[in-house]
C-alpha cells in the first residue's frame, strides 16, 4: 500500500474589483502562479471588466457597449468570479463579507486580499444634484445618457413651446477633466450632427455648455494643450465657464455661482471621483478616502493585505514620494502588475518590488478629427493627436476581439454616420445620478 503525502492547502486569493486594477491583477497572477499554488477569485457585480475611457464615444453613438466590456470568463482562464459586492471584511480574522447579485451574503476566507474597488462619481451638497444631473462612470450610465439626449431633440422637435425647446436643447457638463471634457465634445458632436434631421429646430437653441471650479481646462495636460482644446470646442459653440460651478439645479433650470440661470434639462456631472464605498467600511489609514500603502502597495500591518487603482493612496516615488499617485488608468495597470508581483513573491519567498511609475502622457479625444495628447512630453494637436489617441486605445482595450469591434465601428461612424435611434433599455425611474451609479 502506497502511502500518499498530505495534500499542501492551496492559498487563496480574493480580489475585489475587476476595473483595470482589479483585472489585470488576476490576469498577471494567472501567469506568475500556478493553479496548484494558489486559487484566485475575483468580487464584481459584473462579468465583464470595462474600459472607462471610451464611455463618452458610447454616449456619444460611435461606439457599441459590448465594445469596450471584455467578458471576464473568456479573459481569465483559472479566476473564478464571485457575482456580488464587497460589503465589508475582518481584517484579522482574514475574512471578507460579500452580498451576492441574488442578494444572498456570504463570508469568504482569503490568504491574500486585494482591495482593487475602484471608485464612484463623487457628489457635493448642491440641491438637486442627486435628484437631476447623470453621471457617466458605467455602461448604464452612457446608454441611459445617450437615449436621453436623442429623447431631447426628439421632445423638442415636436414641442410648440419655445421655452420648452431651449430648455431641452441647453446642454450643460460639470468638469473640467478628462472625461468632462470628452464626454461635451463627444454629445456636442452628436447633437449637431442630429439637428440636420430635425428641421423644425433652431440651431441657435442648441447650447452646450462646460463648467469647471477650476481656473483651467484639463490641467493635466498643461496650460497651451488646455487653451487649445478650449478653443477647438469653442469654435463649435461650447461655452466654457471657468472659475464656476453648480449652485443648484432644477428639472429645467440650472442655477451657476456666477448667476447665470441656464435653461436647462440635461446636466452632467463629471467632476471627480471617490473611493468605492467598501472601504470606508474598513476603516483604515486613508488619504481623501483612498487606503493608505506603502510602495511595495501593502497595507501597514497587514501585509497580506494589498490595495491598488483608485482605491489607494500610493505614493509617488518619481516625485519624491511626498505626493500620491493620481487615479488614473495608467497607474491602476501599472500598480496592478506590481501588485500581482509582490502577492506571488510573499506565496513563493520572494523579494517585493516598489512601484515606480513614469507618466505616458494623456490623450482627449475631442471627436471627428480633434484632439489633444501629450505622449512622453510632446505636445499635439489636430489629426496627428486624434491618430495617436486612438492608437492608444486600440492598444489597451481588454482583447483583440475587442480592438477588432473599437476598430470596425470607428470606420462604419466615419462612413455612415449615426442611426440616432434610441434603444429605450433602461427604466427612467432609475435615471436620477444616485440611482443608475453602481459601485463595489
Amino acid at each position: 500500500m502506497v502511502t500518499r503525502e498530505p495534500a499542501v492547502p492551496v492559498s487563496r486569493i480574493v480580489i475585489v474589483g475587476a476595473g483595470f486594477a482589479g483585472y489585470n491583477t488576476a490576469r498577471t497572477l494567472e501567469r506568475l502562479l500556478r493553479p496548484a499554488k494558489a486559487e484566485i477569485v475575483m468580487i464584481a457585480p459584473f462579468g465583464y471588466t470595462l474600459y472607462q475611457p471610451l464611455l463618452p464615444q458610447v454616449a456619444g453613438g460611435l461606439l457599441d457597449p459590448r465594445a469596450i466590456a471584455g467578458p471576464l470568463h473568456r479573459l481569465l482562464r483559472r479566476t473564478q468570479l464571485l457575482p456580488g459586492k464587497a460589503r465589508g471584511a475582518d481584517l484579522h480574522e482574514r475574512v471578507i463579507d460579500v452580498e451576492k447579485i441574488d442578494g444572498t451574503k456570504v463570508s469568504l476566507r482569503y490568504d491574500r486580499l486585494v482591495l482593487a474597488a475602484g471608485s464612484v462619481t463623487r457628489t457635493f451638497d448642491i440641491p438637486g444634484l442627486k435628484e437631476h444631473a447623470h453621471g457617466l462612470k458605467n455602461l448604464a450610465e452612457a446608454v441611459y445618457l445617450r437615449d436621453h439626449v436623442i429623447a431631447q431633440l426628439e421632445l423638442a422637435n415636436a414641442s410648440m413651446d419655445e421655452g420648452e425647446r431651449a430648455a431641452r436643447l441647453g446642454f450643460l457638463v460639470v468638469g473640467g477633466g478628462y472625461s468632462g471634457v470628452e464626454t461635451c465634445a463627444n454629445l456636442q458632436l452628436l447633437t449637431t450632427k442630429a439637428l440636420r434631421r430635425f428641421p423644425r429646430l433652431d440651431p441657435a437653441l442648441l447650447t452646450w455648455t462646460l463648467i469647471d471650479i477650476a481656473p483651467k481646462l484639463l490641467p493635466e495636460l498643461g496650460e497651451r494643450l488646455g487653451r487649445d482644446a478650449m478653443r477647438l470646442l469653442g469654435r463649435r459653440g461650447v461655452d466654457i465657464r471657468l472659475g464656476t460651478t453648480l449652485e443648484r439645479l432644477e428639472p429645467h433650470c440650472a442655477h451657476l455661482t456666477d448667476g447665470t440661470a441656464l435653461p436647462c434639462r440635461t446636466a452632467i456631472w463629471t467632476a471627480g471621483v471617490t473611493p468605492s464605498p467598501v472601504i470606508s467600511t474598513l476603516n483604515l489609514p486613508a488619504d481623501r478616502g483612498r487606503v493608505r500603502v506603502g510602495a511595495d502597495l501593502r497595507l501597514a500591518g497587514f501585509p497580506e493585505v494589498f490595495a491598488v487603482g483608485d482605491a489607494a493612496a500610493v505614493p509617488d516615488l518619481v516625485r519624491g514620494g511626498d505626493a500620491m499617485c493620481p487615479p488614473t488608468a495608467q497607474h491602476a495597470v501599472r500598480q496592478a502588475r506590481v501588485a500581482a508581483h509582490n502577492v506571488a513573491a510573499s506565496l513563493l519567498g520572494h523579494e517585493p518590488r516598489e512601484y515606480r511609475h513614469k507618466d505616458l502622457g494623456l490623450v482627449v479625444d475631442l471627436g471627428g478629427a480633434q484632439a489633444v495628447a501629450r505622449p512622453f512630453g510632446k505636445e499635439l494637436t489636430g489629426v496627428v493627436a486624434q491618430a495617436v489617441t486612438r492608437g492608444y486605445h486600440l492598444a489597451t482595450v481588454p482583447s483583440m476581439s475587442a480592438r477588432a469591434r473599437v476598430l470596425g465601428q470607428w470606420l462604419i461612424h466615419a462612413t455612415a454616420g449615426d442611426d440616432l435611434i434610441r434603444l429605450g433599455l433602461l427604466d427612467p425611474r432609475t435615471s436620477s445620478l444616485v440611482d443608475v451609479e453602481h459601485s463595489l
